[in-house]
């Protein structure tokens, strides 16, 4: 008799397991600066709004966010909710604004961290850091097949002498997100102001994370993520999504959409797609 090999698709379905794909991005959406000129946020945001609708992300980790925008972004695009409190521990100034699909995913808990020697103090800033810095998490529910992940999302100091800020920075995320019981998949996002894969906080993250640029099946797009509203895609690796646990990448895009050379942040996102 002649064998026959079924396709990995109808296989799973045979079995009654279905490979279920996760859309992540990685959004630094730039805060609304009057200063900005032409690129200011009330003149963007409808292209920064069709930039997520073009790449339909499942998940967003959004840095540099104000509660206005986020507002904005979910009164216009319905299909997504969001949540987090500022790195003032209010809803004023910078929020780490994480967005999902409610179809998609559930939220179980959420929760905030701030980058400091006191983690758990709103608005806490340590080892020289001129601003404060956080981290905003979840831990989600696919709704189809109740697998869980949870997510990190944050944003590194920023001057070019706060390497020890990002240092111990990076060595907190380490630590707090390599801490989820019942070893279950963690996703970080971020805009971590450091160049990979020589930085050293890329290393420390990396000794327990993978990158999901450098793991993807397919990468699209630029290495540099600082467009700096001109498309500029010489510069630094800083914007990274990281992953532990049984993710597959399918594809990763550095995302230089933009409309007749205007773009909707001074950084591109980064969006991957992991299949589990």
């Amino acid at each position: 008799m002649r064998s026959v090999i079924l396709p990995v698709s109808i296989l799973f379905l045979a079995l009654g397991v279905s490979a279920e794909t996760l859309r992540v991005m990685s959004f630094n959406v730039r805060y609304p600066a009057p200063g900005d000129g032409p690129n200011r946020w009330e003149l963007r945001r409808d292209l920064l709004l069709r930039t997520i609708r073009l790449k339909t992300p499942d998940v967003i980790g959004t840095q540099e966010l104000f509660h206005v925008q986020g507002e904005y972004i979910v009164r216009n695009l319905p299909e997504y909710e969001w949540f987090g409190d500022s790195r003032r521990g209010s809803r004023e100034d910078e929020h780490m604004g994480i967005f999902y699909k409610p179809a998609k995913l559930r939220v179980i808990e959420s929760g905030n961290f701030w980058l400091s020697e006191s983690p758990e103090m709103p608005g806490s800033q340590a080892w020289g850091a001129s601003l404060p810095r956080m981290v905003t998490w979840a831990l989600f529910e696919m709704r189809s097949n109740g697998s869980r992940f949870y997510l990190y999302n944050t944003h590194f100091h920023h001057t070019p002498d706060g390497g020890v800020t990002r240092i111990n920075s990076a060595r907190l995320l380490a630590e707090r997100a390599g801490r989820p019981a019942r070893d279950l998949p963690v996703i970080i996002t971020g805009d971590f102001n450091a160049a990979a894969p020589t930085a050293e906080p890329y290393k420390i993250l990396t000794e327990t994370f993978n990158d999901a640029w450098t793991s993807a099946a397919r990468t699209i797009g630029p290495e540099g993520t600082g467009s700096t509203f001109a498309g500029r895609t010489t510069g630094h690796r800083i914007d990274w999504i990281l992953f532990r646990g049984p993710f597959k990448v399918l594809e990763t895009e550095t995302v230089t959409y933009n409309e007749d050379g205007r773009y909707p942040s001074d950084h591109f996102p980064v969006i991957a797609v992991l299949e589990q």
